[in-house]
């Protein structure tokens, strides 16, 4: 099955954006995200996007492994989170907390998940400056090739305040 258009090359692709690169930098510097093959997509009116190919995620049904879908979402979240607060001055640790998949339809086609939040960011970073700590509820998805969804997920995440003393929290 040949990959869509956005996947050409996005494999040497950099980003004009400092923190949407420092994400991507991140993320390729973990085994089982290289492993998956995922690519930053890019990130446009408050949503993060990241791909992954079939062929590397693909299950003994020949469909996108469950898992799979699982760990892009929540990756999708948790970049969408990290951009959203670097672009504040923030680059804090990010967990997610909790999360609820649901599985909704079998994929067979290359795996893009798309992040969003109804999220205040700017009251998100003065949390994490006055308390050290702030939440997020963050929504992700993938659809299938005609536009019905396939999966979703609903997660808590959580930025903890970086070490104060280290270069990287300004």
């Amino acid at each position: 099955m040949p990959e869509p258009a956005f996947m050409d090359d996005l494999s040497s692709q950099k980003h004009d954006d400092p923190a949407l690169q420092r994400v991507d930098d991140i993320l390729s510097s973990m085994p089982p995200v290289r492993a998956m093959a995922i690519c930053v997509v890019g990130m446009d009116a408050g949503r993060m996007r990241l791909s992954a190919p079939l062929t590397a995620n693909i299950n003994d049904k020949g469909c996108a492994f469950g898992g799979s879908l699982s760990a892009l979402m929540t990756l999708a979240c948790w970049s969408l989170c990290a951009v959203q607060l670097d672009r504040r001055g923030h680059r804090p640790d990010i967990y997610v907390q909790d999360s609820s998949v649901r599985y909704l339809l079998p994929l067979d086609d290359d795996l893009l998940a798309e992040a969003a939040a109804d999220v205040d960011w700017d009251a998100m970073a003065a949390s994490l400056v006055g308390r050290g700590r702030a939440r997020a509820q963050l929504q992700a998805l993938i659809r299938l090739p005609d536009g019905r969804p396939a999966a979703t997920l609903e997660g808590r995440f959580v930025a903890i305040a970086a070490n104060r003393n280290s270069p990287d929290q300004r």
